[in-house]
């Protein structure tokens, strides 16, 4: 009874690692939809390999990427065009942001790697008035609902990345080479937290494994 969940298992980390794709990306359609059309500064947390802050510099005067490892940020530098406003350096996310304010802040699959209320508190510090904070986290699956998501991801994740990819094999995406870890946190304590660090913030499931949250400053 357990032998054929496990090999099922298995043969589904096969076929999703012949056919990635990236789910963090997934969602940069949306959190473009939850900012102005124009806005003077950005900040991406966990900025990867730039796809996002890229992205953002189509509306923006000015963007600043994050991430705490070196490479990946230095690769990010590389692949974005000498003439976009973007700029990324290798430095903590709670010690390396540049004494200034933004407009728009975005931190994408990064947050469950900090300590979440000092995160979201160091966030709103750095935020403008006025300005949106978006955030695409990861959560601990413990409730019903969360494993209910997570069981219709499974066959959704592996026909996206079977499209996305055309029904062909395919290397990670750069994007997808950044170190990673499970979160820690449960949904419903991600909650709690953000509506005291955050009043009036707005936290929602998603599928892939993954929710949002945006808030404004007032």
């Amino acid at each position: 009874m357990t032998t054929l969940p496990r090999r099922l298992l298995h043969a589904l980390d096969r076929f999703n690692a012949a056919h990635p794709w990236d789910h963090n990306a997934h969602y940069h359609r949306w959190i473009l939809r939850q900012l102005p059309g124009r806005f003077d500064k950005a900040l991406d947390i966990g900025s990867g390999s730039g796809d996002l802050a890229r992205l953002l510099a189509a509306r923006a005067k000015a963007v600043h990427g994050i991430d705490s490892d070196p490479a990946i940020a230095a690769r990010a530098q590389e692949l974005t065009p000498a003439a976009a406003p973007v700029t990324f350096t290798a430095a903590d996310a709670l010690t390396g942001i540049p004494a200034d304010s933004y407009d728009v802040i975005t931190c994408v699959a990064t947050i469950h790697h900090l300590p979440f209320t000092e995160a979201l508190t160091h966030f709103r510090r750095h935020l403008a008035p006025g300005g949106t904070l978006v955030v695409v986290g990861l959560w601990r699956a413990q409730t019903p609902v969360d494993h209910l998501l997570g069981t219709i991801a499974i066959p959704l994740n592996a026909a996206t990345g079977w499209i996305k990819n055309k029904g062909r094999t395919a290397p990670r995406p750069v994007s997808m080479t950044a170190p990673t870890r499970p979160p820690a946190m449960t949904f419903p304590d991600i909650v709690t937290t953000t509506r005291h660090a955050l009043p009036g913030a707005r936290l929602r499931r998603r599928l892939f494994w993954r929710y949002t949250l945006t808030w404004r400053q007032v």
